[in-house]
C-alpha cells in the first residue's frame, strides 16, 4: 500500500507535469502527508518574484489553492473540490533564495464542502510568510 508521502510526490508530480498553470509546481518539494495535512517546500527563486524580488502575491495564492486541494486529496474521500472561497493574509515578504515551508491542513469536510488552511512560513526563520484559508465545493 502505497504512503501518503509517497501519494504526495505522485500528486505534486502529476500537477507539475501538466502545461497549465500549475506547473508552478515544478520547484515545490513533497516533505509529508498525513491524512488531511501536507507539508511541502519552495525556494524563492527569480521566477517567483515581483519586481521587488520577493515572492509574487499570486505564486502565494496558488500555492494555498493547490496545497489546499492537494491536502483534501490526502483524506479518505479524496475529493479535491472546485474553489468556492479563498483569502490570503500577507504578513512578511519571502524574498529571492528564502525556503518556504507550506503547510496545509484540512480543518473539515461536511457533505458539501472542504475547509482548509495553509500556513506559509520562512524556514530559517519561522516567521510567518503568509496564510491562507479556502472553502471548497466538494458535491455530494
Amino acid at each position: 500500500m502505497m504512503s501518503l508521502t509517497q501519494n504526495l510526490r505522485e500528486t505534486v508530480q502529476c500537477f507539475s507535469r501538466v502545461r497549465s498553470f500549475d506547473r508552478v509546481l515544478e520547484k515545490v518539494t513533497p516533505v509529508s502527508a498525513t491524512p488531511g495535512k501536507v507539508i511541502c517546500e519552495l525556494k524563492v527563486e527569480e521566477e517567483h518574484t515581483n519586481r521587488f524580488g520577493t515572492a509574487h502575491g499570486g505564486l502565494i495564492a496558488t500555492l494555498v489553492d493547490v496545497i489546499s486541494t492537494i491536502a483534501l486529496l490526502q483524506t479518505e474521500r479524496g475529493s479535491p473540490g472546485v474553489s468556492v472561497d479563498m483569502n490570503i493574509t500577507y504578513m512578511s515578504p519571502a524574498k529571492l533564495g528564502d525556503e518556504i515551508v507550506i503547510t496545509a491542513h484540512v480543518l473539515k469536510q461536511g457533505k458539501i464542502l472542504g475547509f482548509a488552511s495553509v500556513d506559509l512560513t520562512n524556514k530559517a526563520t519561522g516567521k510567518l510568510i503568509a496564510q491562507g484559508r479556502q472553502t471548497k465545493y466538494l458535491g455530494n
